[in-house]
């Protein structure tokens, strides 16, 4: 690949765009990573030809020191990378080590705390959303990315199409969402939104992630819960009903088991049938 010589800090940001697109990165990390490099180069202008390994330490030592974590510092890193060796066509490697992210186990929510958030959802669309949402393991983004042909009412199942990594998947379909998710493509066709906005189109993330937060908030759960915590109680659950971990691993999309082997560590059926000593 050639070397570009960028003017300004737009020229790079359109230029990056671009790659991401041929490259059929996700609109979310192409989001990302355009938001940290134009951090980067605002920060340090004089690097927009030529990475200079001081000044990118530099930066993302200001970053641990405005008390951002390690998965975030480590995306700046990602997205300057790609940058110098992708767009601009640099052959210099960066090494860069970040310190190790810390473990945290996931946080799940009890079959009682998502009854109790279901219940104080008032809007229909919205409470069916948060209730497919756990009962598939969907992330927020496949949520609202779902079609009317996603649902197969035959087989009862739920096809993801261009998950995270561009991967399609099938997932559950709960029983008891099968009449009101009938309901909800009466008279629309097999490419339309299963969950539209208010003004017809594809729903924001933001949107339903806002919708689940208030939930939380008004069911007074003190958990840290967050949205993707539905898909980590989806997991957890079905992994305690004896579900094998390799089919849980197919049902969520994981490329690697290990990833879906966090989930032994949270389930706590087995740690309940034991006694303390005490």
């Amino acid at each position: 690949m050639a070397n570009i010589q960028f003017q300004n800090i737009e020229q790079v940001l359109q230029e990056l765009k671009r790659v991401l697109v041929l490259r059929n990165y996700s609109y979310a990390t192409s989001k990302s990573y355009t938001g940290c490099l134009k951090r980067f180069l605002q920060k340090h202008p004089q690097e927009i030809n030529e990475p200079n390994q001081v000044s990118i330490e530099d930066f993302l030592l200001d970053l641990y020191k405005d008390g951002f974590s390690a998965q975030t510092v480590q995306s700046y890193l990602q997205a300057i990378q790609f940058f110098y060796r992708e767009v601009v066509g640099t052959c210099i490697d960066l090494h860069i080590k970040t310190p190790k992210r810390p473990t945290r186990l996931p946080v799940i929510l009890s079959h009682k705390e998502i009854e109790q958030v279901l219940q104080v959802i008032t809007n229909r669309k919205h409470r069916t959303m948060v209730a497919l949402a756990y009962g598939a393991g969907l992330r927020v983004s496949e949520l609202t990315d779902l079609r009317v042909g996603s649902v197969d009412f035959e087989e009862k199942m739920l096809h993801v199409y261009q998950g995270k990594g561009k991967k399609d998947r099938v997932t559950l379909l709960p029983d008891v969402l099968v009449s009101e998710l009938k309901k909800r493509i009466e008279g629309k066709c097999f490419n339309d939104y299963l969950f539209e906005s208010e003004r017809g189109g594809r729903l924001s993330t933001r949107s339903i992630q806002s919708v689940f937060d208030r939930a939380v908030k008004k069911a007074e759960i003190k958990k840290p819960a967050t949205f993707h915590s539905l898909r980590h109680s989806f997991a957890t659950h079905i992994l305690e009903q004896g579900t094998d971990l390799r089919f849980i691993q197919k049902l969520l999309g994981h490329s690697n088991i290990r990833t879906t082997q966090q989930y032994t560590h949270v389930s706590t059926v087995s740690l309940r049938s034991i006694q303390s000593p005490l």
